[in-house]
């Protein structure tokens, strides 16, 4: 298998200003001050023995500390990202209180070249977007997600 692969699930729900998605922020010093092309799916990578589906229900658990909801899986099929990674990811029709998030962590060495190793949350922030806006800040890649749910829900 070449290149790494990524599987998530992009949360919606109808509101009366239309169609909603819930992207997160990602976390870390990298991110801190961008806001476009620094919201995802929240996601993450998986290894080949493990189904897609699997890895997308244990990532939303693992970045956003809560149970992947049930219901209709939309697939949406698979993106590629500038960086090389094939992200897949599902539509599932859900309310969430971004407030109820409890992200995950990951550990890098900041300052670069310090020895210091910090702590940071794998998303900063969860917020829920129309489908407009989500296209601003949302990893130019995955706004086909944003495309191929907006066509599913006509």
């Amino acid at each position: 298998m070449t290149g790494k692969r990524s599987a998530g699930l992009l949360l919606f729900r109808h509101t009366d200003d239309g169609l909603q998605v819930l992207l997160g922020h990602m976390g870390g010093p990298f991110f801190a001050r961008r806001d476009a092309g620094a919201w995802t799916v929240p996601k993450g990578e998986y290894e080949s023995d493990e189904p897609a589906w699997d890895a997308a229900r244990r990532e939303f658990q693992e970045e956003l500390g809560l149970p992947p909801p049930d219901g209709e899986a939309v697939p949406l099929g698979e993106v590629r990202q500038t960086n090389g990674k094939i992200v897949t990811a599902w539509a599932v029709e859900a309310d969430l209180d971004p407030a109820t998030v409890v992200p995950g962590t990951f550990r890098m060495e900041w300052p670069p070249k310090s020895g210091q190793v910090q702590e940071f949350p794998e998303l900063d922030r969860v917020e829920w977007f129309g489908l407009d806006r989500a296209r601003e800040v949302i990893v130019k890649a995955q706004a086909a997600f944003l495309d191929r749910l907006a066509e599913h829900s006509h």
